[in-house]
């Protein structure tokens, strides 16, 4: 039997017991995996072209840049297959709230596979000029406008969603009002515009579509977490996003898009105008000032127990924790997710509390996780809850240090986004844990760390 039927069956028999329902990352880099395994005289720009094709993905925006699909490969494939990759190429929302083509990825983060795959596409094609509108201007485009017209039952972009399972992901639900620019879209979006920007000035067109999305999206940080980690990752995407992207270039393709937009009155064209400004601003606070933010919704979090008390903002402390149980710190979304979970059943259970304690936690996956989040007074640090965010670090600490990345997210990433944000003062102070009360946290040796921090108080009033 030819190697390539050999493995195209091993690949079938894998997939269609795993993957055929099942919206992860992983799922879709087997499908196209089995693909390539069929197909493998063709470069990784005609296999995504082909993809296209085979989901029927073209409008009047993507000829402009990318073509007409005339040239495009017929793939051979497992009509299961061609199904699948058809279901999550395709993006839609539903009245009822439900998001389709959408993956859940290692890292934890959602993505729309259409924006990323055009970005890639317009890399690989050397359509540099494409990268922007293809990945991201259409989309916030569309959204800004559409608020416009229906702010009261919409969100301006970036609404978040959830998974009916973390282990095997079928359904993605928002948790708030939807956008047409929703958190998977522009995350997805990002990603192509990253990939799309890598591809078009390096060799790497030379690899298969599987493998560049396997270093991308597959990598498992070890005990060292993102310290020692490869460059083009998903858990680095802010970071890289940031070192390319023209936030400049972007907005004035948004406001050129929309001055031109016609049956708009004078009211409308000025809120569009709010809208615009307020809502850049926004976008690029969430996506390249702040740390990227699991909501409870993504990491599976059980309902607060009665109703919670609200902080007056801005708040004047932030309190430093590390959880010491779990004792070792997790560096994989998974993990983490998990022992959000598992504190969150032992301070409402055990502790008889209402919630999580914390404000926020820390992985070593390169995520923050919301606890009770900006608004809500946390169970963190007696006598003070209601006057700051006690920020935890998952694992032990009394006589080792988080990794740097983790550190780094929270000294500056997570400080920067609460003062911009309006939850914590310009003037904040940084504590301790125990400076408040009599215990270790945040362990011998990151308390020395913290206090080489900016902010850092000794007194605490």
């Amino acid at each position: 039997m030819d190697w390539h039927l050999r493995l195209l069956l091993s690949l079938l028999v894998v997939f269609a017991a795993e993957a055929t329902t099942t919206k992860h990352m992983k799922d879709f880099i087997r499908a196209v995996e089995s693909i390539e395994a069929v197909n493998p005289d063709l470069q990784m720009l005609d296999v995504v072209k082909g993809l296209r094709k085979a989901a029927r993905f073209e409008t009047n925006l993507i000829k402009q840049y990318l073509g007409d699909l005339s040239d495009a490969h017929d793939l051979v494939s497992d009509p299961s297959v061609t199904s699948y990759v058809n279901e999550v190429i395709n993006h839609s929302l539903s009245e009822l709230g439900k998001e389709k083509g959408v993956v859940l990825t290692l890292d934890g983060s959602n993505v729309a596979l259409a924006p990323m795959l055009l970005g890639l596409e317009a890399g690989l094609q050397s359509t540099v000029q494409g990268l922007y509108p293809l990945s991201l201007t259409h989309n916030l485009v569309a959204s800004f406008l559409h608020h416009v017209h229906n702010e009261q039952t919409t969100l301006s972009f970036g609404t978040k969603g959830f998974w009916d399972s973390i282990s095997s992901p079928k359904v993605y639900t928002l948790s708030d009002l939807p956008s047409l620019a929703t958190d998977a879209l522009i995350i997805g979006g990002i990603d192509g515009f990253i990939l799309g920007s890598e591809v078009s000035t390096s060799n790497h067109r030379e690899r298969s579509l599987s493998d560049l999305l396997k270093s991308s999206y597959s990598h498992q940080p070890d005990a060292t977490g993102l310290d020692a980690s490869p460059r083009l990752i998903s858990q680095k995407r802010r970071m890289n996003f940031k070192k390319l992207v023209s936030f400049s270039l972007l907005k004035s393709q948004i406001v050129q898009a929309l001055t031109v937009r016609p049956n708009l009155n004078e009211t409308e064209r000025k809120r569009l105008d709010d809208v615009i400004n307020e809502g850049f601003d926004q976008f690029v606070h969430v996506y390249a000032v702040c740390p990227n933010i699991i909501s409870r919704s993504q990491w599976g979090a059980a309902a607060f127990i009665g109703s919670p008390s609200y902080l007056s903002l801005p708040v004047p402390y932030l309190f430093i924790h590390h959880t010491y149980q779990p004792s070792k710190p997790c560096t994989t979304f998974d993990q983490c997710a998990s022992d959000m979970r598992s504190m969150q059943r032992y301070h409402q259970q055990t502790n008889g509390w209402s919630d999580i304690g914390y404000s926020f936690v820390a992985g070593s996956d390169g995520n923050l996780y919301e606890g009770r989040g900006w608004n809500w007074v946390g169970a963190h640090t007696y006598g003070y809850n209601s006057k700051g965010y006690g920020v935890s670090f998952i694992g032990d600490y009394t006589s080792t240090l988080p990794i740097k990345s983790a550190m780094d997210m929270v000294r500056y990433d997570f400080t920067s986004c609460a003062v911009n944000g309006g939850g914590l003062s310009s003037s904040y102070s940084l504590y301790g844990h125990r400076q408040a009360t009599s215990t270790d946290c945040p362990g011998n040796s990151f308390y020395r760390e913290i206090q080489t921090w900016e902010h850092y108080q000794s007194y605490l009033p």
